[in-house]
């Protein structure tokens, strides 16, 4: 009987102490859960925290003094906004005693892009291949990829800013904002995040509000091109502007010169242009608000875009594609007021199935080009180019054609 009950009481303890383990099991395993989640959680928040900071003024001019000489590239026949940005730039890396030389692809022929370089006495070089790249560390702004040249592929950027959605990464300094409406606002960012000191270079006097005594200014020809660069890219603040548009427009408002300013936006407007944009006009195949327009061989590719500003003027007319030739390649450009019509998709979409072609943009306006190795390769493509356009604008993807 004894060795019974002893038995029973060796097998309640057993059974005591096997609970026990379980429930420290439990425990342990419950609170390596909860720690598990807790590291989780803490990674996420750094993980976005970090992504949604915004890289600043004092953090690209930090990279910079690191760097001998900078090249900054802009994209092919830049506009007021690209060489604001460029300008900007510039005038960061030469604050802190570094090299700076502005250099682009392809031609300055809008009258308003040549009076923009000519007016604010901007420094460009032109390249037309990889060779003709300067020496230093190579800077992308108002694009994501160098584009438009012989090698640009071979291009690996020391820094990117732009407005434009993409996936590139500069190997130092990375700043790219789809949702902002110009690049000239991000780099007018970084002269405010910097305490710049807008003054007027031929009065010499100091915006009211400003003290002096930063390390850095902000000259009325750069403050004059970065609001110029920000009115141009958002239609006047109508089109694509953010808060951060107005902002900074309103900080770079107090250092402006009013007189160049006007002559930059009120430029001689060139013969051929009024040509381009007469023929688009006769020359357009319209299908419900929808049109498009072949305006044929041009000189001034620049006209292209101004053409279909013009288009959808037209009464009824929501969205517009105007495109020219040009040698052995074909200039493309677009604009939508219509949300169906997300501009820049649609050109990628209806240019998708041609091999020599590249195309992007925003909602409301969009570029592309197809760039074939012969005309008459050039003129094979073209042929489908109208109906590809109105169906992608009808919201229909190449393989439901």
């Amino acid at each position: 009987m004894m060795n019974i009950n002893r038995q029973i009481q060796i097998f309640d303890i057993q059974s005591a102490i096997g609970f026990i383990e379980q429930i420290v099991f439990f425990k342990n395993t419950f609170l390596l859960f909860i720690l598990l989640i807790f590291a989780v959680g803490i990674i996420a928040y750094l993980v976005i925290k970090r992504g949604s900071k915004k890289p600043n003024g004092k953090n690209f001019r930090k990279k910079l003094k690191l760097m001998d000489a900078i090249v900054i590239l802009t994209h092919p026949n830049p506009d007021p906004d690209a060489m604001a940005a460029a300008i900007g730039v510039a005038h960061i890396a030469e604050s802190v005693g570094v090299f700076a030389t502005i250099q682009y692809p392809g031609e300055i022929r809008h009258q308003e892009n040549r009076a923009f370089k000519t007016v604010l006495e901007a420094s460009m070089e032109r390249i037309e291949s990889v060779e003709d790249i300067a020496r230093g560390a190579v800077i992308l702004v108002d694009h994501n990829t160098a584009r438009g040249f012989d090698g640009s592929d071979k291009i690996v950027p020391f820094a990117i800013i732009d407005h434009h959605p993409g996936m590139s990464v500069g190997t130092g300094f990375t700043d790219i904002r789809p949702d902002y409406g110009s690049c000239s606002t991000i780099v007018a960012e970084y002269f405010l995040d910097l305490g710049a000191v807008l003054r007027n270079i031929e009065t010499d006097y100091l915006a009211p509000g400003h003290k002096g005594g930063n390390k850095i200014e902000l000259p009325s020809n750069i403050a004059t091109g970065l609001l110029y660069g920000i009115l141009s890219d958002t239609k006047n603040l109508t089109k694509g502007a953010t808060q951060a548009e107005f902002n900074a427009s309103a900080y770079l408002y107090k250092g402006i010169d009013e007189d160049r300013l006007d002559r930059i936006a009120n430029p001689e407007v060139d013969t051929e242009v009024l040509e381009i944009v007469a023929r688009a006009i006769l020359k357009r195949e319209s299908r419900g608000p929808f049109i498009v327009s072949n305006v044929g061989e041009v000189s001034n590719v620049d006209a292209i875009p101004q053409a279909a500003d013009e288009l959808l003027g037209l009464e009824g007319t929501t969205a517009v594609v105007v495109y020219g030739q040009k040698g052995s390649n074909t200039h493309i450009s677009g604009r939508s007021r219509d949300d169906r019509v997300h501009m820049g998709e649609t050109l990628k979409t209806a240019l998708s199935t041609i091999p020599d072609a590249n195309a992007g943009g925003h909602a409301r306006s969009g570029g592309g080009q197809i760039t074939a190795a012969t005309k008459k390769i050039n003129k094979e493509y073209g042929k489908g180019i109208p109906e590809l356009l109105f169906l992608a604008m009808n919201g229909k993807g190449m393989d439901e054609n």
